[in-house]
């Protein structure tokens, strides 16, 4: 694959979802998602107690697609470039899947501007179980009601996807089959295949929740408690989830995510 060619002029700025007023949060996508697609169901409660910033990576919601590999040096700093554009000095910072791992990089490539930290279902680095399964999802790409169980067997949680009544499985899958790819999709997945940030783990120095999803097949509970064991004072809450714990654990996800902000050091929210 080739790699993206040296910049020479400052690339566009993502697209994103800015809503709300206040203090800052800062929201990172999972590969092959969106600000949208991960975040849509929890932004309004969020943007009543935060300026939620939620960028779409190249190829996804939003923003178009880009040539080459991205990096999360690239990620984590276009994303800061998309706070600095809401006027944002510094924010709380919340980061899903791959989001999570570029969420940790702008808590160290950026320090100061990160008030606080959650990681959802979260990417450490070092699996060769993940990087088998971006295989076959890529292998996968062109066969949709392939690609559709895959992610029915893998994404969702075995308990869910288990207590489903047939005909909602089968609308399910139908809908996973029909809705295309994200243009960025392999790259986003590649680059959590190769993403690793457990050497920098140690220096993230801000209050931190980890949340694991229990049930998740995709991004291993292992790979969330490596993020929860490398980062310093981490508290780790674990839910009973697959890797969508935005679809399956809803009420659930927004109060932790609440309760997040409600533990934000200089900006708590009230009672």
């Amino acid at each position: 694959m080739t790699t993206r060619p040296t910049a020479t002029a400052t690339p566009a700025p993502l697209a994103a979802i800015v809503r709300g007023s206040g203090p800052g949060l800062l929201l990172a996508h999972g590969a092959g998602g969106s600000a949208r697609d991960n975040w849509g169901p929890l932004i309004d409660d969020l943007a009543a107690h935060r300026t939620v910033v939620a960028p779409d990576y190249p190829g996804s919601g939003d923003s178009p697609a880009e040539p080459g590999e991205p990096s999360l040096d690239e990620l984590a700093d276009r994303l800061v470039a998309a706070a600095d554009a809401a006027g944002l000095t510094e924010f709380d910072l919340a980061g899903y899947s791959l989001g999570a791992a570029v969420a940790v990089r702008i808590t160290t490539r950026h320090p100061g501007r990160v008030r606080s930290l959650l990681l959802l279902s979260g990417v450490a680095g070092g699996s060769q179980r993940f990087r088998l399964l971006a295989d076959q999802l890529f292998a996968l790409a062109e066969h949709p009601e392939l690609m559709a169980d895959q992610q029915l067997t893998t994404v969702f949680g075995r308990s869910w996807v288990d207590a489903l009544p047939a005909e909602q499985l089968a609308e399910l899958r139908a809908a996973i089959a029909g809705t295309p790819l994200p243009a960025g999709f392999r790259q986003q997945f590649d680059l959590a295949a190769r993403a690793d940030v457990r050497g920098e783990l140690a220096r993230v120095e801000v209050p931190t929740l980890v949340v694991s999803t229990t049930e998740d097949g995709l991004v291993s509970p292992e790979q969330h408690r490596a993020l929860a064991e490398g980062i310093p004072g981490a508290r780790f809450v674990e839910l009973t989830a697959g890797h969508l714990p935005m679809v399956e654990r809803l009420p659930e996800l927004r109060e932790l995510l609440l309760g997040f902000l409600a533990a934000s050091p200089a900006h708590p929210v009230a009672a």
